[in-house]
């Protein structure tokens, strides 16, 4: 189960280091994915809710750093 999560988790989040910036367009389609994988892995709908709304708040604008893998 884990193990799926974290794949699901690294894929989605690998597309976002071809972006200079995080834009609202991309952000929501990679929450979308994360949601969906959250999800699945059986966590608990309000708290993906939680996760997703803190998420978006801290992300528009922010810079990608190439130098981090998704799990860092």
């Amino acid at each position: 189960m884990f193990e799926n999560l974290t794949d699901r988790l690294t894929r989605t989040l690998r597309n976002l280091r071809g972006q200079g910036r995080l834009t609202e367009q991309n952000i929501q389609d990679t929450l979308r994915e994360v949601r969906m994988a959250l999800l699945e892995a059986d966590v608990a709908l309000p708290v993906v809710r939680d996760f997703i709304d803190r998420v978006r708040e801290r992300a528009v604008g922010q810079e990608v750093l190439q130098s981090l893998t998704p799990g860092q």
